[in-house]
Order: structure tokens, then C-alpha cells, then sequence
């Protein structure tokens, strides 16, 4: 494990899979290096991959109403994604991608120590909660691992895609308002 210069750093001038050839900026992710709640979608969109920052278009604005609503303030989280690199035209990052790019989110996770992780969207879910997740079904859900708890919500462009799943995207924050007053006192303090 690296401390956090030294892994920004490498991940900075990463060439580990063809999407090193295509970006304009690595997307590390930012937020609090000590946050309690973690954010990973699947991978950077155009204007992340313009910016270098994550979640900056239409759905990082759908995101941060989001956090919003439960009184979250984005600097108080930390926001990331499993790969670092847009995928051309904002496919799928391919496993080989995902791969190729896990060692770094593991190391964030590892550094910044969250006691919960959200997964944005089925991609971030199958990688890291369970390989045949499906978000449609069990989007909302908690589960542990390693300590640490874990939910999926649907990915922001999803519900700008298909705005009728919005109520439960609500439902599902609502869960994680509950979760972090239980156990975020930092985030959430009494």
C-alpha cells in the first residue's frame, strides 16, 4: 500500500491498459482523504475526462442534488470510479480495464479506511460486491464485507435515462441517510 501522494502519483501516470492512449486526464477521484462514505461509479464521462474531476456533468449534478437531499455535502465524501480513464465513447469499462485499473481504487479504500461504500450503477456493484448482482432487483440492499457496508444505487444517468426509477433511487437514499446517522459520526455528528 502506498500513502496517498505516492498512489496519486502512480495512478497519474498509469499506462496500464489501452485507455491510457485515448484519456485527457486521469480521474482519481477527490473528496475527504478520511470520509466515512465512499461513491464509485463505473467509469469518467466526457466532461470528467475533460476536467479530470469526477461526477462534473449531468449526472455528477444529478449526484450532488442527490447528496442534497440528505443533508451530504460532497466534500465531506469521497467520489470515485472503478476505472480512472473514459472509455471511448462511454462504453462499459471492460474487464480487462477494470482489472487493470482495481489496484488503485483497493488502494483508496485501503487509505481512506469508509465505513460505507456506495456503488454507482450494476458495473461498480458486480465488481465490488458480488460478480452477478443485478441492479434492477437488488439496488437498496446492505450487505458487509470486510467490515465495511455496502450498497448499490442506481448510477445517476441511469435515473436521467429513466426518470420513473427516481422514487426509488429516493428510497435508497433515504437508507443511507439512516446508515451513516448509525454509523458515521463524523459524517453525521450527533
Amino acid at each position: 500500500m502506498k500513502d496517498w501522494d505516492a498512489l496519486y502519483q502512480a495512478c497519474m501516470n498509469c499506462k496500464n491498459c489501452a485507455l491510457a492512449d485515448t484519456r485527457h486526464n486521469v480521474v482519481f477521484g477527490e473528496g475527504a482523504r478520511d470520509a466515512e462514505i465512499m461513491f464509485i461509479g463505473e467509469g469518467p464521462g466526457e466532461q470528467e475526462d475533460l476536467t479530470g474531476r469526477p461526477f462534473v456533468g449531468r449526472a455528477g449534478q444529478l449526484l450532488d442534488d442527490m447528496l442534497t437531499m440528505i443533508d451530504l455535502k460532497r466534500e465531506k465524501v469521497f467520489i470515485g470510479n472503478m476505472v480512472k480513464c473514459r472509455p471511448p465513447g462511454n462504453r462499459d469499462p471492460l474487464n480487462i480495464e477494470q482489472e487493470a485499473c482495481i489496484g488503485y481504487l483497493r488502494n483508496q479504500v485501503a487509505l481512506i479506511r469508509p465505513k460505507i461504500i456506495i456503488c454507482l450503477g450494476r458495473i461498480a456493484a458486480m465488481k465490488l460486491m458480488r460478480e452477478d448482482f443485478k441492479i434492477t432487483r437488488e439496488h437498496g440492499q446492505w450487505m458487509e464485507k470486510a467490515g465495511v457496508w455496502m450498497m448499490a444505487m442506481y448510477h445517476p444517468s441511469a435515473l436521467l435515462r429513466d426518470p420513473s426509477k427516481r422514487p426509488e433511487a429516493f428510497v435508497d437514499l433515504k437508507s443511507l441517510q439512516h446508515k451513516a446517522r448509525e454509523i458515521c459520526v463524523r459524517t453525521y455528528p450527533n
